[in-house]
């Protein structure tokens, strides 16, 4: 074989090699890193805002309200988005804009001003959804490269991130560092970590070798077109793997810990301690499925992964001895943790319809974060938090039920 032909072998889609595609998926890593950590270090000051906007338990929904509503404009602009800027530029704004967004909310709580930190966190949420739709364009896109599973990596560094986030928000409150100074730093990190890491990404319209390029058609070039991808049933029952496990996701996000002390009898501290080992087994779950989904593919690992949450589920709901239930808990994470990061891969396999799809599924997949927590709320008012996590059992049953609609189309491609 001559020096030419043995080049040629090495390359990638578009003519990329190895070190320009693996220098592309630690880039991405970079920027779900980057999110995970913005979000968990809001998370992380949540005390110290109320105290010093001397704010209320609702007006302090109202603030959460605000992210969740601008998360839900983004969601839905963020394919329209996409698809005028690309998803590079899309992101290399955004994370501009909403690390302004976040700094201006610390600002806010500082000066004790409820109005600037509701527009900041606003401008934040819908900066938030967008990057997160497009950096999942740009992994799918990386992945197809690849020619193998590493999306659920992805979504690993976006939990190490909030691990990152949360132990400097520790931190801050330990030497009460003001909100102005921790949220300012966070926002400039966010941005310029998120611009550098954005030029050594490639374009989500990179192709396979011998692929024609990706032409504009009826789904790019019109928001009519963008908007038909929600009539595809395809798109739909994606979105229902996705807000099934998502719903498994959140619903243990929001209430594992008080669950865990209400209705198992544990102490605050066993609590946290017991949601630890959730975020730990979800953790585990997104970096050694990557191997799983190469071997067996994506249909049957997602229809283990729902019985796997299932079981946990119910043994966690009707075991009352702690330490059982502790074993409901590592199985629940660890069913719970590729519904979400496959749902997106499978809505970027064609990278025609990417920017759609993935919009279209991430808008149903928040849906379960932003409905999860009240019907959870409101049935475990009335039946007790343990029996109103029948309802996410529901939902990860549908999750595994419609799992086919995932099913990936044939790749190969050299492994980075």
């Amino acid at each position: 074989m001559s020096k030419t032909a043995s080049l040629a072998s090495n390359l990638y889609a578009g003519g990329l090699t190895r070190k320009q595609v693996v220098a592309w998926r630690n880039a991405i890593f970079v920027i779900f890193g980057l999110c995970g950590l913005a979000l968990a270090s809001w998370v992380s000051r949540i005390p110290s805002v109320r105290d010093a906007l001397h704010a209320s338990t609702l007006q302090m929904g109202g603030l959460i309200f605000g992210i969740a509503a601008g998360s839900i404009v983004g969601l839905l602009a963020s394919s329209h988005i996409v698809a005028r800027f690309g998803a590079r530029g899309t992101i290399w704004v955004v994370l501009c804009v909403g690390g302004a967004g976040f700094a201006l909310a610390g600002v806010g709580a500082t000066v004790g001003s409820y109005a600037v930190v509701l527009v900041g966190l606003a401008l934040f949420g819908a900066c938030f959804s967008t990057c997160d739709v497009s950096m999942n364009v740009l992994g799918g896109a990386n992945e197809r490269v690849l020619g193998r599973a590493i999306m659920p990596i992805f979504h690993a560094f976006f939990s190490f991130g909030t691990m990152v986030g949360a132990a400097l928000g520790s931190l801050a409150e330990t030497i009460h560092l003001p909100l102005s100074i921790h949220m300012g730093g966070i926002a400039v990190l966010f941005a310029a970590g998120g611009i550098i890491a954005v030029r050594f990404t490639q374009s989500e319209h990179t192709v396979e070798d011998g692929a024609e390029p990706v032409p504009d058609d009826d789904h790019s070039k019109s928001w009519r077109g963008r908007l038909s991808i929600w009539r595809d049933p395809r798109t739909l029952l994606i979105g229902l793997i996705v807000l099934g496990m998502a719903f498994s996701e959140g619903s243990a996000n929001d209430w594992l810990t008080l669950a865990t002390v209400d209705g198992h009898g544990a102490s605050k501290a066993t609590g946290a301690l017991v949601f630890g080992i959730f975020v730990t087994a979800m953790t585990v779950g997104r970096l050694s499925g990557v191997g799983l989904l190469d071997r067996f593919g994506r249909v049957p690992v997602l229809r283990v992964s729902a019985v796997l949450a299932a079981a946990g589920l119910l043994i966690y709901i009707l075991v009352p001895a702690l330490p059982v239930a502790v074993i409901g808990v590592v199985l629940w994470g660890l069913g719970s943790a590729l519904g979400f990061p496959v749902g997106m891969s499978a809505a970027s396999d064609d990278p025609k319809t990417a920017a759609a799809r993935v919009s279209a599924v991430a808008t149903i997949g928040y849906f379960a974060f932003l409905v999860g927590p009240p019907t959870i709320g409101f049935l475990g008012q009335h039946f007790g938090l343990l029996s109103a996590l029948f309802e996410v059992l529901v939902l990860v049953a549908l999750a595994g039920l419609v799992s086919g609609a995932a099913r990936e189309k044939h790749r190969t491609g050299p492994l980075a």
